[in-house]
């Protein structure tokens, strides 16, 4: 999904990706949470679907072109000849209307609003080790192939429909701005008032995917080829961050939740941080990265897409990020304030911790700190490997 250069070959990875995800996230068949969030799943996704692919078959249409003689060439699905054949297209309106409908079906994929509404019960009722690698996998994947179709797909282009509404270009970089703005705010205002910690984690991951189209809007307003790899270094480098910091606190969680996922409010974790010492120090430090904290993965990667969106003259989406980062200190401290400052009222027995769990925890805490304290190296081979890539024409 996120290496095809054809809009069908990402379509079938999508499609692939999706029906793995559906039986996983029911994988507990005798509990009646994870059998409704597969359900939903399955179902809002299967709309998703169809948008996409009715987009990708209007997009065809769309760049059909006719030559003298009245010979008509057939449409194609490849990205890079779909970016050629745009200013020649015959019917604007299908190109309009394709675009609309595969950024609905993107939108779903990575949970943006107003796509999002099916993230808190399915995170909610998934397997906690499900929920961490949809939060991660799914997501990173999803705005791979989201870029390489409207950054390289539908570039800098004006048609035939301008007087009416715009380029189709400067058309979905303001929607994608629209759109990241009301995922960023909706995400940490609704994530304020949760009590269960996955459903704050999965409107915490809507305001992330609000954070990283701060970077895409960059990436697609960019002029300058340079500017633009910039940009997309700083999305896939957020995507990373995001993937490493999330993934160690789903692991905490799924530790403190025990079998079945029994514990997932907030009040569980009251006056644990003495009681289990490692877990709760870890898991404040996943949540300080979360926010943005300084010498953490989170700060450079928000510096990154806000530097990016800053070069790009997007300032008021910078402040708006801004804005939100300090809203989302809220509920993130409040996690840490419970753990730390909270008087238990019930006897806490500290979880057994498995060796691969460990392991898992161990490589997240250093990766969290590696990427926050010495990045360059790191955020230096993304945007080798990129450029390196744009060049060949294979991104």
């Amino acid at each position: 999904m996120a290496s095809g250069n054809d809009l069908v070959i990402v379509f079938l990875g999508l499609e692939i990706l999706s029906i793995a995800t559906y039986v996983m996230a029911g994988f507990r068949r005798t509990d009646v949470r994870s059998n409704e969030s597969s359900l939903k799943y399955f179902i809002l996704g299967s709309f998703s679907s169809a948008f996409l692919l009715y987009g990708i078959a209007l997009i065809y249409g769309a760049t059909s072109i006719a030559e003298p003689g009245s010979r008509v060439i057939a449409g194609t699905t490849n990205i890079a000849e779909i970016a050629t054949r745009i200013g020649q297209a015959q019917y604007p309106a299908l190109l309009f209307a394709g675009a609309a409908m595969m950024l609905v079906g993107f939108g779903f994929k990575i949970a943006t609003v107003p796509f999002h509404i099916w993230t808190p019960d399915v995170y909610e009722g998934a397997p906690t080790p499900v929920t961490a690698f949809m939060a991660a996998g799914p997501k990173a994947a999803g705005f791979a192939s989201f870029m390489r179709v409207f950054i390289f797909g539908l570039p800098f282009v004006v048609s035939a429909s301008t007087a009416a509404g715009g380029s189709l270009h400067a058309l979905w970089v303001t929607t994608l701005m629209a759109m990241a703005i009301l995922t960023m705010t909706l995400g940490n205002v609704v994530a304020i008032v949760q009590n269960n910690v996955k459903r704050m984690l999965a409107y915490s991951s809507i305001a992330h995917a609000g954070y990283a189209l701060v970077g895409f809007v960059a990436a697609g307003a960019a002029t300058d080829p340079a500017q633009r790899n910039i940009a997309i270094t700083a999305v896939v480098f957020y995507l990373l961050t995001y993937a490493v910091m999330n993934i160690g606190a789903f692991a905490v969680v799924q530790l403190i939740a025990r079998s079945g996922d029994r514990r997932t409010a907030i009040e569980d974790y009251r006056g644990i941080g003495f009681e289990s010492p490692v877990l709760a120090f870890s898991l404040s430090l996943f949540l300080l990265s979360l926010l943005g904290m300084p010498l953490t993965a989170g700060f450079m990667g928000k510096i990154m897409v806000f530097g990016a969106a800053f070069e790009a003259e997007s300032y008021f989406l910078v402040v708006i990020g801004v804005l939100n980062t300090a809203v989302s200190a809220y509920y993130y401290l409040r996690l840490i304030i419970v753990m730390f400052f909270g008087e238990r009222t019930i006897a806490w027995s500290a979880p057994r911790v498995p060796v691969s769990v460990a392991l898992a925890l161990v490589i997240t805490v250093l990766g969290v700190l590696y990427l926050g304290i010495f990045p360059g190296r790191v955020i230096n081979a993304l945007q080798t490997r990129i450029e390196s890539q744009l060049f060949t024409n294979k991104f």
